[in-house]
């Protein structure tokens, strides 16, 4: 590991656990979108776009510990 990595730069479970909640939270949309809910579909939408750059992000994050290690 790097000696000028900071330990916020490093994956955590806390990150895997607000990927998780962001999963939960897109559930109660879905449903609305289901039965033809425009507004809830644009809900979705964006908030799926949140789910994937987060788990973007922690992607980088493990690959650049594996890149170091």
């Amino acid at each position: 590991s790097s000696p000028t990595r900071r330990p916020a730069d490093l994956p955590t479970v806390q990150e895997y656990e607000t990927l998780k909640q962001l999963v939960n939270e897109i559930e109660e949309d879905i449903r609305k979108a289901e039965g033809g809910n425009k507004a809830a579909g644009t809900r979705v939408r964006k908030q799926m776009q949140d789910i994937k750059n987060t788990a973007q992000d922690l992607r980088k994050k493990v690959l650049e510990l594996r890149d170091d290690g």
